[in-house]
């Protein structure tokens, strides 16, 4: 947490667990949360988030009652000549409003994606009309989540 270790304390990291858990609370809940008054807790979510502790707030949809059905684990390489465009592929792979969350990673793949899609037709025609027509992506293997067992945007914050 480089410069801010030394002004974050137990009351931040309890402030910053009762906002992971409710990002709408009032001053008022999140005062008697953390024991501070409302002012107090003002100021420090305030620099909480001037220091790039709190980068932003989320409201948290429910995908399958939205129709997203599927959910799949997408890992995939670029050929070794197009390393020079890396960037122009992230750019374009960050686009797709399919992929929520995207990932450079060590191993079998460059890559790693997070896909929703309304069913797995859907999914494979995003996958074969979209993805794999970005120039370069090869070695395209995908995963399909069969039951989601934990979903959380919390990070573990020690008291």
């Amino acid at each position: 947490m480089s410069d801010f270790d030394e002004n974050f304390d137990r009351t931040d990291r309890r402030l910053l667990r009762a906002l992971q858990t409710d990002a709408k609370a009032s001053l008022a809940v999140l005062a008697e949360r953390v024991h501070l008054s409302q002012a107090q807790v003002h100021r420090r979510v305030r620099r909480l988030e001037e220091a790039g502790l709190i980068s932003s707030y989320a409201t948290v949809v429910d995908r399958e009652r939205l129709g997203l059905g599927v959910v799949a684990f997408v890992g995939f390489s670029l050929a070794a000549e197009q390393n020079k465009r890396m960037r122009e592929v992230e750019k374009q792979i960050n686009g797709y409003a399919q992929i929520l969350e995207v990932y450079a990673v060590s191993g079998e793949h460059d890559y790693l994606v997070k896909i929703v899609a309304d069913d797995l037709k859907a999914l494979s025609a995003f996958l074969s009309d979209q993805l794999m027509q970005i120039p370069g992506v090869m070695n395209v293997k995908s995963t399909i989540c069969l039951e989601e067992l934990k979903n959380t945007t919390a990070l573990p914050i020690d008291a």
